[in-house]
Parts: structure tokens; sequence; C-alpha cells
């Protein structure tokens, strides 16, 4: 993705009252969704330009980049608003582990009662 392709994704997105746009991470090649988190325009702005994915934290009031303690890096792929730019689905390729339980995703044990 150009440089200008990131700033129009960024100026296209519509972030919610709070500044947060979901995003919910996918692993190219299967499918897979990974995992869900939130980025605000910086997040996503940081996430075009590096290439690695950067979220905000919430509880923490604080960006976080994906991989910078644990290793487990998500490398961007592509990305792409939905029909009404108000959630973004990132494809990547991850480096390890993508739930912080160790889990390949998040959603691993989706489902099953634990």
């Amino acid at each position: 993705m150009t440089a200008r392709e990131s700033e129009n994704l960024v100026q296209q997105a519509r972030f919610g009252a709070d500044g947060l746009l979901p995003a919910i991470i996918q692993e190219n090649g299967s499918g897979a969704v990974l995992m869900l988190a939130w980025m605000d325009a910086e997040a996503l702005a940081r996430t075009l330009r590096d290439g690695r994915v950067t979220f905000w934290s919430r509880s923490r009031k604080e960006y976080w980049r994906k991989g910078d303690t644990s290793g487990n890096r998500l490398l961007v792929s592509s990305a792409a608003l939905d029909c009404d730019s108000d959630a973004l689905l990132i494809t990547v390729e991850p480096v390890a582990a993508a739930c912080h339980t160790g889990a390949h995703s998040c959603f691993d044990d989706a489902g099953d009662g634990q």
C-alpha cells in the first residue's frame, strides 16, 4: 500500500464517538480470524506505515504493538474498511501465536464452554 493509499484509508475510516475502530485480524492464506482489537487514527496510521500491527489499549490507555514484548508479531499483508468504513479487516502473516494465551488464535477455544 502506498503512502497516499494509507493516508486515504485513515481519512475514510469512520471512528466511533470514542475515537476507536474495531480491527479484525485475519491470517493471510488460511483466512482464520486471529483476534479483534481497537485502533484510533494514529494506531491505524502506524500500522500502515510500519507494516506491523499497532493497537490502542482501552484498559491501559496507550498504544501497543503486537509482538514488542512476546516476539509474536503480526506483519501486515493488507488492510480494508468494510462497506460502512466503521470496521477494519487486516490480513497478516503472524510470527508465532496471535493470542496472549499462546494460542494461535484468540478464537481457538471459542464455543467449547471453557
